[in-house]
């Protein structure tokens, strides 16, 4: 009877604890994932922070990189700015510089044929009082030649020294067109005689160099030099001025000048733009380092 009652009473119970037990699990069960739920939405949470975290530290990053890249860029036209405003206030001391040397030059020339002239005077006086001179025989009486035509006494002189430089008789010319130029000042043809002169000691260097004598060619570019700037200084208005200044810029050049070259040059150009000389002095200023 126990037996039968432990019987009936066994499924009954069992079926209660596994009642029981499938309620505890599944409770567990429910418990865990309402757990990893609130995981996911946590991680979710962390997820959404993080990313708008990096959003934001992007766009802070954009941010001061285009305000340093505008800042650079800002920075660099204000350098290339100040940079060309010193290129141009270079060039512009460089033309003043120019200037300034051309009428040191100038004046210079001057200075030295002052004291040329001082220096003769004195060596002339006892040579007239050593001696009487020689009773001359009165000048023929010619025909006055017109006023500011040099007469057919000037064109023969000038023709026979400019004969003599054609001929390769430099000494002989330089001689004869010096005495044109004493004898005839206001000749129109006063500059073209000192003009010759100073192509007749450029041609005696030319010469000089081509035998081996090196100091002598020296001395006789230097001369042409002084030569050629006679042509301006006592002849300022004359129509070989602009052909003496570019032919002393080439003597300069020569004698490794290039700095007084470069003020004679610029010189000519700036003040005889029409020339024919002025596109040669321009093309020979860009062969000159550093003009």
């Amino acid at each position: 009877m126990w037996q039968h009652a432990k019987g009936s009473l066994g499924l009954p119970f069992a079926i209660f604890v596994l009642a029981v037990v499938a309620s505890v699990a599944a409770g567990c069960a429910n418990g865990a994932v309402e757990s990893l739920q609130q995981d996911v939405a946590q991680l979710r949470q962390d997820l959404n922070g993080v990313t708008l975290a990096m959003h934001r530290s992007r766009g802070d990053t954009e941010t001061s990189v285009g305000q340093v890249d505008r800042r650079t860029r800002t920075d660099s036209a204000e350098t290339t700015r100040q940079l060309a405003a010193l290129a141009a206030r270079l060039d512009s001391l460089a033309a003043e510089l120019g200037r300034v040397s051309a009428r040191l030059e100038e004046t210079s020339g001057r200075i030295d044929a002052l004291q040329r002239q001082l220096a003769a005077r004195p060596a002339a006086a006892p040579a007239s009082a050593a001696a009487p001179a020689p009773a001359q025989p009165p000048p023929a009486i010619t025909p006055a030649a017109p006023s500011g035509a040099p007469g057919p006494g000037a064109d023969q002189a000038y023709q026979a020294a400019y004969l003599d430089f054609t001929k390769g008789n430099y000494p002989l010319a330089i001689s004869g067109f010096r005495e044109f130029v004493r004898r005839f000042p206001d000749s129109p043809r006063s500059d073209e005689a000192q003009y010759w002169v100073g192509e007749s000691y450029f041609s005696l260097a030319r010469a000089s160099a081509q035998a081996g004598r090196a100091d002598q060619a020296t001395r006789e570019l230097e001369q042409s030099v002084q030569e050629f700037r006679r042509v301006l200084l006592h002849y300022p208005r004359g129509a070989k001025v602009p052909t003496a200044l570019y032919k002393e810029g080439l003597v300069l050049i020569e004698l490794k000048q290039p700095r007084l070259a470069e003020a004679r040059l610029r010189y000519l150009i700036e003040n005889f733009p029409q020339s024919e000389e002025a596109p040669l002095a321009k093309e020979r200023l860009s062969s000159i380092p550093g003009s």
